[in-house]
């Protein structure tokens, strides 16, 4: 199956944070699926670790692209349908890193492994 990690859930998982939930953690270490990250995800993490709300992150942000790799995540880049979705959805949630989440999953029929009420209101099939 495949899955596309919300960033919370990307950085349990690369932080082994005993958060992450049990079955959240079975489905991403389960080497017959297909785990994607976001380049959104990327990009959340190098924002908040900039503006000093992810100090711990320091060591992911110097090379993101080998931690997705590390770990054999498949790296899912933001495309044109993913921004255009993203960006014309009415619901008022302002979170600009969700939204790609969101879209790039309902684009792509990628269950998000993560927890995030927020995404909910976009219509994503969350597994945790």
């Amino acid at each position: 199956m495949k899955y596309i990690l919300d960033t919370h859930t990307l950085l349990w998982w690369l932080f082994d944070s005993p958060r992450l939930s049990t079955a959240a953690r079975k489905l991403v270490a389960d080497p017959s699926n297909t785990i994607f990250a976001s380049s959104a995800s990327a990009w959340e993490i190098a924002t908040k670790h900039r503006l000093g709300k992810l100090p711990e992150a320091q060591v992911l942000a110097q090379d993101l692209g080998g931690w997705f790799r590390r770990p054999g995540f498949v790296e899912l880049s933001v495309s044109v349908a993913h921004a255009q979705r993203a960006g014309s959805w009415p619901q008022p949630h302002r979170e600009p890193f969700d939204r790609m989440i969101a879209a790039q999953s309902v684009i792509e029929s990628l269950p998000v492994i993560g927890c995030d009420k927020a995404l909910q209101t976009f219509g994503v099939r969350q597994v945790w």
